[in-house]
């Protein structure tokens, strides 16, 4: 009887010692909860409509070892440009707050990651993981000098080219392409003009780049449209063709001694038998002209100088892009730099409706006289023009379109 109650005994204590074992594990660091403002991170594959202003808030299961919640163990980055993001941490117990240094870009993606160098205060590590979300509003890349969104006025909200009230001549402020988008400036194909001073400005750069939305208005119209130009070749114009079987941009580039100047002419059905083309897109007439009649269209050019490249994008897809390196050797186009502005200094209006300004006219022909009625005005709307001195990427164009249709 003995021998069973002293068998028992020690049973209950290895079984009440066993059970205090199990009681002091550690327990494992896993995620709770994760949050962007109240945007829930871990509900979804990709979160979507973060603000741009906002701090990321992670409970785990246990504490948290402080000395190892750095930025070697959590990261967040771009994913346009698989840039890290420079962010603060703080941890309090079982919670880490990440505050972003600056606002992150508007319609961009991100992802968090937390690797195995997470450690709870008792030394266990966090199983890695990662979550994806997307910004809410519009991406703009950094680097932005003017930008003219036209919400019942025309002013520049980032830079100072502001037109003075008797250069804003017969615009209206009608409903943009979607909602979020606004308003947009209207012209009606005759008389419509905004004038901006010092354009010239705008376009004196080695680096170059010129995002706009634009909308033809056929009705009644049969000339081309000069939508928009700073001395017309001589500094820079966007002209789409009556047919709407193509467009063009004209500038003036830089040379070491004075400036020449070249076409980003795009033509429905176009091939690669120019000179210096290295890409273009067959479009055929009816594919070009639903793109250029009518229909709202997001249009970008850019420049940059150390590739000598120019390439034109619509709705997000690159169309042409022209090389000045396939230029013959002893051809002076091989040594362009930058943008530049060779029209008559007191003729440097930057003109939206128009090829160039009212006054000191550069071009100094009858068709390119803005006071005649039945040249070629403008008829439709242009919203959210921007201008960088600098040549944006093919991904950040990419994400522009597809964050303001």
């Amino acid at each position: 009887m003995k021998k069973i109650s002293i068998i028992l005994m020690l049973t209950a204590f290895l079984f009440s010692l066993n059970s205090c074992d199990k009681d002091d594990d550690p327990t494992p660091l896993t995620l709770v909860s994760l949050n962007a403002g109240e945007i829930n991170l871990n509900g979804v594959d990709v979160a979507s409509s973060v603000p741009v202003s906002t701090t990321i808030v992670a409970t785990f299961s246990t504490n948290i070892d402080a000395a190892t919640a750095t930025t070697s163990n959590i990261t967040l980055k771009r994913t346009f440009d698989s840039e890290n993001v420079e962010f603060n941490i703080t941890v309090e117990e079982k919670v880490i707050t990440i505050t972003p240094s600056e606002e992150l870009y508007g319609g961009a993606a991100y992802e968090l990651k937390v690797n195995t160098g997470l450690l709870s205060t008792d030394g266990l590590a966090i199983p890695e993981f990662s979550r994806s979300f997307i910004t809410m509003g519009s991406f703009v890349p950094s680097g932005q000098i003017a930008y003219w969104n036209f919400e019942e006025n025309a002013n520049d909200i980032v830079g100072e080219y502001d037109p003075a009230g008797a250069d804003i001549i017969d615009i209206a402020y009608v409903p943009s392409r979607n909602e979020n988008a606004g308003t947009a400036a209207s012209f009606n194909g005759s008389t419509s003009l905004i004038e901006i001073p010092d354009g010239d400005k705008l376009i004196t750069s080695q680096d170059f780049s010129i995002v706009f939305w634009v909308k033809t208005d056929s009705k009644d119209k049969e000339t081309s449209h000069f939508v928009m130009g700073c001395a017309g070749w001589y500094g820079f114009q966007y002209e789409l063709f009556s047919d709407y079987k193509g467009s063009k941009f004209a500038f003036q580039y830089a040379l070491a001694e004075g400036s020449a100047s070249e076409d980003m002419w795009f033509p429905a059905n176009a091939d690669l038998g120019w000179q210096g083309w290295n890409f273009a897109k067959s479009l055929n007439d009816d594919e070009m002209i639903a793109l250029l009649k009518d229909n709202w269209l997001h249009v970008v050019y850019t420049y940059n100088a150390a590739e000598k490249q120019g390439k034109l994008f619509f709705n997000g897809e690159k169309m042409k892009s022209f090389d000045f390196n396939l230029w013959p050797e002893e051809d002076v186009k091989t040594g362009v730099t930058g943008i530049k502005y060779s029209g008559d200094p007191a003729g440097n209006k930057f003109a939206l409706g128009f090829l160039q300004g009212r006054e000191n006219r550069t071009i100094t022909d009858d068709w390119a006289d803005y006071s005649n009625p039945a040249n070629n005005h403008f008829k439709g709307q242009l919203d959210d023009i921007r201008i960088f001195h600098k040549a944006i990427t093919e991904d950040e164009i990419d994400l522009m379109y597809k964050s303001e249709k």
